[in-house]
Parts: structure tokens; sequence; C-alpha cells
């Protein structure tokens, strides 16, 4: 939403904007509620959510937060906190750009130099199944997208 109005007031400046050029407004609004609702359970049960994503990484390799110089667990969940949090800030802005070249770009850059996407891969694998736990079928629908981008970026 944000970078959307930021070229929407570049493409409209001097001129009155185009239908087709408001139309992402539209949208928006209409999905509006969904996304405060949505957002604020995921603010409300984000420690809950990254306890269950622990969990279920751990059942499925107890090693997984190992490396060679020690366990990261500390690290992960640091990471998987702002992570959660930025994704959450794009799903109420709806503004998964925004999200990509602001966190997610150098995100990836470190993961992979610390050798994380085995993690990260795993870590976003299991997000969603917790994450619909708190949310709504249409909810998910429109986070889920954001989950994927981070699957897609990070693994």
């Amino acid at each position: 939403m944000l970078t959307q109005l930021t070229r929407l007031s570049i493409e409209a400046d001097g001129c009155y904007a185009k239908a087709e050029q408001l139309q992402f407004l539209k949208n928006y609004f209409q999905s509006l509620d969904q996304r405060v609702s949505a957002y604020e359970k995921i603010r409300s049960a984000e420690a809950e959510i990254i306890s269950q994503v622990e969990a279920k990484m751990r059942a499925l390799d107890p090693n997984l937060f190992c490396s060679a110089t020690g366990d990261f667990t500390e690290t992960w969940r640091r990471d998987i906190v702002q992570l959660l949090r930025y994704a959450a800030a794009a799903l109420l802005f709806n503004d998964q750009e925004r999200l990509r070249e602001g966190l997610l770009l150098w995100h990836n850059t470190i993961a992979k130099s610390y050798q994380f996407d085995r993690t990260c891969k795993t870590t976003f694998t299991l997000m969603p199944e917790v994450i619909q736990q708190y949310l709504t079928l249409q909810e998910t629908a429109l986070f889920s997208p954001i989950l994927e981008l981070n699957y897609i970026l990070l693994s």
C-alpha cells in the first residue's frame, strides 16, 4: 500500500489518477477489517506461534538449530520474531514489495552466509500450518502470499 501510494503520487503528479490506478485503494479498503483483525491476532499470539513452529521443527530434526559454531536457537528466535513482525506489517499495509526489498533480501544474504537455508526453509514450510490455527480462512488467504514470499526468498 505504501509503495503503491508513493508510485501513485508520482504517476498522478499534476493530473488526476485513472480508475485503474485507484483500484488498489478500493481493494485495500475492502479487505482492511480482515487485515487489521489478522494483524492483531498475530501480534497477540506471536510467542505461541513461534513456540509451536520451533517445537514442530525440533520434532522433525532435533539438530536443526545446531551448526559448526554451536546452537543458534536464540539467533533463530530473534530473527523469526523480526520476520513475523515485518510480515504482519506487510499484511496490514498490503505491501509485499516493501517487505521483499526492505528485509527479506537482506535477511537472505545473512541466511546464506551462515548456511541457515535449511532452517529457513523448514521454518516457512511449517509457519503456515501454525498460523492458520489463529486466523480465519479469509485472513489466511491474505497472509499466505506473504509467507510464501518469505519461503521463496529465504530457502
